[in-house]
């Protein structure tokens, strides 16, 4: 590299990025007047932040320093002398891309200063993104919070108490909910969905859908309507368990404290065929007109907290759950155990109302399955089993409890003293294994299985069984594609580092919070919606921003137009470029990126 004709100097130094590093990229550059730089070290995204504030000192502009990542310059299998060969060839193009004259630099690769939009956009109202929206108004920037559920809250309002302090789930969460609906620097679109979004950080337009919800502000949730209403429809907060009526409200502490009309169970609006709510609602707060609403909305930042769903069911054939009614998940025993529940906390079996002296919980249905179900460990099952099993004991104390497991993962803190504790002080027994089925006879759930650690069979006759199943991502990765970021092969969002940069994600300005990047329980879901919030807000806080104006090309004399670029790109950043010839008619089809 020292023999190329426009290279002035070389710097050797094993570690490019320590203090003594930068130090002397810093002293070389000094008064040299230097038309670019090659920085041949590790990936350019770890250690752009040390070696820009040197560059820009030495007054050169983004596109005059490129980056050569010798981690992946050449194959790991050859020899220290082919690699270091390969190295330099790749080093020699980078340098020859940079052959451009020096009067065209300053002006075309100059940093761009863009103007902040200081509101941010969280998509999600649980607790995740609850906690960032917060987090943000209070710091006194704005917040549009988008629900697509007609209420705030989330899975965590619907859990009786939560691991391993045992606080009441809805006495910790509605506070914070209540200051969310009365926040004047947060506003609340439930019964919405964000469509799309565009631009970039610090200044992205969100395309935001507001669907009916039949109901006006001026509803003062005093359920006239629901006495008068006729139809009784499955009540999806309390998972099934109980009924609830067309028009409701999701729960008593909901917010907005406003009923909504459910018009896909009502017996019919266009054209009208019932009405009754509307002739009882003093209020007149009923308008059966209202239309689905788009909305575009102006934002600096984006978290997305789109939280989780369980998974479902359907093909668990093996353990009877839609066949016997006492076979429930773990969310409706938590429902089951809820003072607000539909048995106002006592706990029985759905099929005959009696309680059950035998339950059995089994873990991982569908989690760490590749074959069956998911791969990975879904995080919270193994503390919310040992909670259920604690708190069936405390509501049932001539109850037995007993929990099949694979293994026991009970990482945070206080957790393994809680997992002891249900085994110690609640004799709950803890068999090592997966049952094989679960067979109904004489009233009773027999559950088959083998206890792997003594090697012997085990077979149960329960009153009882609850499942605890795989947790899935909410939306199964389709908003990914509406935001224009990248998701996993399960549909979790992808982090942009695991390590350095774990809640932003690869398109600038967009951040992740909560069970939406990966499983986790609800402290490590507020954790990380705190630490979104605060990426956020170092972007909200500042008057400009500067952006890289470095895009990627095409070389167009290479492209076979296959486009499968533009199939994979999660960004929408390529497109098909037609090349004329020199009659102007289409002779071949490229791909391009465009401003996106």
């Amino acid at each position: 590299l020292q023999e190329h004709p426009d290279v002035v100097d070389v710097i050797p130094h094993p570690h490019l990025c320590s203090e003594a590093g930068l130090a002397l990229i810093e002293e070389s550059l000094a008064g040299k007047g230097l038309g670019a730089v090659l920085v041949a070290a590790c990936a350019h995204d770890l250690y752009d932040v040390a070696f820009r504030p040197i560059m820009k000192k030495a007054e050169l502009g983004p596109g005059q320093t490129v980056n050569l990542d010798l981690r992946v310059s050449s194959s790991r299998n050859e020899n220290v002398k082919a690699r270091t060969g390969h190295s330099v060839d790749r080093a020699l193009a980078l340098l020859d891309r940079l052959e451009l004259p020096s009067d065209e630099l300053g002006s075309a690769l100059e940093e761009a200063d863009d103007g902040v939009v200081r509101r941010a956009l969280v998509i999600g109202g649980g607790i995740g993104g609850i906690q960032a929206a917060l987090d943000i108004a209070n710091s006194g920037h704005e917040v549009v919070l988008v629900e697509r559920q007609p209420s705030i809250g989330g899975h965590m309002i619907q859990l009786s108490e939560t691991f391993p302090s045992l606080d009441c789930s809805q006495c910790i969460l509605t506070p914070k909910m209540a200051e969310v609906g009365r926040h004047p620097k947060i506003r609340l679109l439930t019964t919405s969905e964000v469509t799309g979004l565009e631009g970039r950080l610090g200044r992205f337009t969100a395309k935001i859908e507001r669907k009916p919800r039949y109901v006006l502000d001026s509803c003062t949730a005093c359920g006239d309507c629901v006495d008068a209403c006729p139809v009784l429809v499955c009540d999806q907060f309390n998972t099934g368990l109980r009924w609830r009526k067309a028009i409701y409200q999701p729960f008593p502490q909901a917010v907005p404290s406003i009923f909504a009309l459910d018009d896909e169970h009502c017996l019919g609006l266009f054209p009208l065929a019932c009405g009754k709510c509307e002739q009882v609602c003093e209020p007149g707060s009923i308008d059966y007109d209202m239309q689905p609403v788009t909305e575009e909305i102006e934002v600096g930042a984006v978290v997305v907290a789109t939280g989780y769903e369980m998974y479902s069911y359907g093909d668990v054939s093996e353990y009877g759950y839609g066949k016997y009614d006492d076979v429930i998940n773990g969310l409706q025993f938590e429902r089951l155990l809820s003072a607000s529940g539909p048995t106002m906390g006592k706990v029985i079996r759905p099929s005959d109302g009696k309680e059950p002296k035998e339950v059995v919980f089994i873990q991982c249905v569908r989690s760490r399955n590749p074959e069956r179900g998911k791969p990975y460990c879904s995080g919270i099952c193994c503390m919310y089993t040992a909670k259920h099993a604690l708190l069936l004991r405390h509501k049932v104390p001539e109850s037995r409890a007993y929990i099949f497991y694979m293994d026991i993962r009970a990482g945070g803190k206080g957790y393994e003293e809680f997992v002891h504790r249900a085994m110690e002080e609640e004799r709950v027994m803890y068999i090592r294994g997966r049952p094989g089925q679960i067979i109904e006879e004489d009233g009773k759930l027999k559950v088959l299985g083998v206890d792997t650690l003594s090697g012997r069979t085990v077979e149960i006759d329960a009153d009882m069984v609850v499942l605890a199943a795989a947790m899935e991502p909410a939306d199964h990765g389709e908003i990914a594609g509406k935001l224009r970021i990248a998701a996993d092969t399960d549909g979790f969002f992808k982090e942009a580092h695991p390590k350095l940069r774990p809640v932003e994600t690869l398109t600038a300005g967009i951040f992740l919070a909560g069970t939406a990047q990966a499983p986790k329980d609800i402290p490590d879901t507020v954790s990380q919606a705190s630490a979104a919030a605060s990426k956020g807000l170092e972007m909200l806080s500042r008057e400009f921003l500067e952006r890289d104006p470095s895009t990627a090309h095409v070389n167009e004399s290479a492209c076979a137009g296959c486009f499968e670029c533009l199939e994979v790109c999660p960004y929408g950043a390529i497109e098909r470029k037609e090349l004329l010839d020199a009659q102007g008619e289409v002779f071949r089809e490229v791909a391009a990126p465009n401003p996106a």
